[in-house]
């Protein structure tokens, strides 16, 4: 296992990156022309701008959930009633074609280099730069420790330091303990599932007090992993918090 200081990356190469040793070459390695992945243009970056706008157009979503809405629709039924511990949730895209597969090749696929376009991607939404800019942290959902050493890096924490660096905070929130696969489970099994396994590192707590948390993942299915990470944030103190994820599966 890697020290504490490198819990986040197991592989050496990406433990380096930590300290921007990598960096300055991944960035000019994404940079260069490539085939598109979804439709294989040539040259183009890895998702071309006609597939982003094709297969990435804004649409109207809740605002605490993300799910798609009617048009003029602030919140969805099940928020109404039973409002998240989030004030809001901003989403990319809907979990489907193209990004179903763009995602597991990100994360299961051992290619971090999607961090950057991913990053790019949810810089588009409407609302996330200034949720950013106001920020205090940016809080990377935790992966458990099994499932750290099996990947060898957390994706949303290379979400997290392409978006914005300076406030990306790895150790502030912890996994305690692993979980069962969650995307074949109904919500009530997922919360059930995910009753204390987030913790706040208790050395950085104070910092949490009276804060604005960006709290990032990659993909939100029924909300239940990123609703039991902001329960334990706002129980630090955490005043405001904004989820935001690449896709929401509708």
């Amino acid at each position: 296992m890697a020290s504490e200081s490198g819990r986040e990356y197991i592989d050496p190469m990406l433990h380096n990156a930590r300290a921007g040793i990598w960096r300055p070459w991944r960035e000019w390695l994404a940079s260069l022309p490539s085939q598109c992945a979804v439709c294989h243009a040539w040259p183009a970056r890895r998702v071309c701008d006609d597939c982003v706008a094709r297969f990435a157009a804004p649409c109207p979503r809740c605002a605490t959930c993300a799910l798609p809405v009617p048009a003029g629709l602030a919140q969805c039924g099940a928020c109404v009633r039973h409002p998240p511990p989030i004030d809001a949730c901003l989403a990319a895209v809907d979990y489907g074609y193209p990004w179903a597969q763009v995602l597991a090749g990100f994360k299961f696929q051992a290619d971090p280099g999607w961090a950057g376009t991913l990053a790019g991607l949810l810089r588009q939404v409407p609302g996330v730069e200034p949720a950013l800019a106001a920020a205090d942290l940016l809080v990377p959902v935790p992966l458990s420790r099994e499932r750290l050493r099996e990947r060898g890096f957390n994706q949303a924490l290379l979400l997290a330091r392409a978006l914005a660096p300076g406030k990306a905070r790895a150790r502030t929130l912890l996994r305690t303990r692993d979980t069962p696969a969650q995307h074949s489970l109904p919500r009530d099994r997922r919360l059930r599932n995910l009753r204390g396994a987030f913790a706040v590192e208790p050395a950085l707590a104070p910092e949490l007090a009276g804060r604005r948390i960006v709290l990032l993942d990659d993909v939100m299915t029924t909300g239940a992993t990123v609703q039991a990470a902001a329960r334990v944030l706002r129980e630090a103190g955490a005043v405001h918090i904004t989820a935001l994820v690449v896709a929401r599966t509708p």
